[in-house]
């Protein structure tokens, strides 16, 4: 069995490398192998491997916050899950050939589940599907803001809102990323740069935005601010520009914008299994509907993770990374 091993806390293409190990011994009474087919690669991954995350690893330590595959082998006990059936690994080690699981930790999918789909369902989908519907009650027509929209959860965004009956207003920060935006389904893109909040108004008619999403921080927060109804939201969930979440005393006080952080390790325990299971299947039927479907730059075997974190670290691609043991 091979994984992928974080060495030191430090550049991830030098300090990942991948270790052969011994074969996983057959699944005991309540537990299933799982040959991993899909790992994407996240941001988090890397801010964790780098030392910038809110959970600094020890080391030694396995990685993979996502991962699908397809069961190997059943022990007994085990009820609703059969060798061959594709299922979402829940655990947090992903990157690896095999894993040993208890059924609460996978949720299976489609049969005909397209696996580098799968290998990047876990962590962006259900984050831009949270998002949307746990801080502001929306309702069919509702616009939404969203920063960062040519990024992975941007994209899961503007899927998922259109097929919810939601209208999105998506800022980037280059002319080159607006058409990507608008193929998965973004209302109307706008690149950043000077008026952004007035352009937001003039696009969407003066609408009343409840909701903006934000993955950048720093002073974009304050135009999010600007463009929002009296009483909206601001669900921040990133640090891309490295600076604080800025929001002016006026638009707390006097129009009540709220801020907000998600972080969806610490929302998914809260959920408990049962919705859990029913999230990810509703993903599911987005894939298989051509829903979501995240373009894909790159695939890397697992022995080579070091080019396939340095990959994933450029600015400017044109889809995720996606490791395949």
């Amino acid at each position: 069995m091979t994984h992928a091993e974080l060495t030191r806390i430090g550049p991830a293409e030098s300090v990942v490398r991948c270790v052969e190990g011994p074969a996983l011994p057959p699944p005991g009474t309540g537990e299933i192998v799982v040959r991993i087919e899909a790992a994407g690669i996240n941001p988090a991954d890397i801010l964790m491997i780098e030392g910038n995350y809110a959970v600094v690893p020890q080391t030694p330590c396995r990685l993979g916050i996502e991962g699908a595959g397809t069961v190997g082998a059943v022990g007994a006990g085990v009820d609703g899950l059969a060798v061959g059936d594709k299922v979402l690994s829940l655990a947090r080690n992903n990157w690896c050939s095999e894993q040993l699981l208890k059924p609460q930790e996978v949720v299976k999918l489609p049969a005909g589940i397209d696996m580098l789909q799968a290998g990047m369902l876990k962590a962006n989908p259900a984050s831009a599907l949270l998002m949307l519907t746990e801080y502001v009650p929306l309702q069919p027509g509702d616009w939404v803001l969203q920063d960062a929209g040519n990024s992975a959860v941007g994209l899961n965004l503007v899927s998922i809102a259109r097929a919810r009956g939601l209208r999105t207003v998506s800022i980037v920060r280059r002319d080159s990323a607006v058409e990507p935006v608008r193929a998965a389904g973004g209302d109307v893109v706008l690149v950043d740069g000077p008026d952004l909040a007035v352009r937001i108004r003039e696009a969407t008619g003066g609408a009343d935005i409840g909701l903006a999403i934000d993955a950048v921080a720093g002073p974009i927060v304050e135009t999010l601010g600007d463009a929002l109804a009296e009483g909206g939201t601001v669900v921040n969930y990133g640090l891309l520009s490295g600076k604080p979440c800025q929001l002016r005393a006026d638009q707390v006080v006097f129009k009540d914008i709220r801020l907000v952080g998600f972080w969806l390790a610490k929302v998914m325990p809260k959920l408990g299994y049962d919705r859990i299971a029913a999230m990810y299947r509703d993903l599911a039927g987005y894939v298989m509907d051509g829903v979501i479907d995240i373009p894909v730059e790159a695939t890397y075997p697992l022995a080579e993770v070091g080019r396939a974190l340095a990959h994933a670290k450029r600015e400017a691609r044109g889809g995720k990374v996606v490791l395949t043991p």
